[in-house]
């Protein structure tokens, strides 16, 4: 699975802020529908049904915001760090500063859990978070993730 054909450059934002984890939901819904050409109160609904079956807050700072929009045709994502972290109520209760914002059309949803275990995969891979974290643009922010798996 290629990381860098779901989450591409221009999907990449840092310094996205949010007081709550619901108003975050609401400026990532924004930032995809403009990215992704989906009207952005369809991705809020779809996104907060999830959230309200249990947080996406996946711990060690790091959210993976996901639902299944209609019409979508393959798997699209961002990359977002946040301008100061906030409590996405994750399992550790470590405050999240990174989310990946995942949507997949009715047809691909199973390919959610090959793309968290992509993710998660890169992320375990030494210095990855902490290079995000202390990445100073939004070119090293994407290139600390995707790393050698770019086209």
């Amino acid at each position: 699975m290629n990381l860098a054909d779901i989450i591409r450059p221009e999907h990449a934002i840092i310094g996205v802020s949010g007081a709550t984890k619901w108003r975050a939901l609401r400026s990532l819904a924004e930032k995809a529908g403009k990215a992704f050409d989906i009207e952005e109160k369809i991705i809020l609904q779809a996104l907060e049904s999830r959230e309200n079956l249990g947080s996406t807050g996946i711990g060690n700072g790091i959210a993976v915001p996901h639902a299944v929009i209609a019409g979508m045709t393959s798997p699209r994502g961002l990359l977002v760090r946040f301008a100061q972290p906030l409590d996405f109520e994750a399992i550790d209760d470590v405050q999240t500063d990174i989310a990946f914002v995942l949507l997949f059309g009715e047809s691909n949803r199973g390919a959610y859990l090959n793309v968290l275990a992509a993710i998660a995969r890169r992320l375990q891979s030494d210095g990855v978070l902490m290079s995000m974290r202390k990445a100073k643009n939004v070119d090293e922010f994407y290139s600390s993730f995707i790393g050698d798996s770019r086209p």
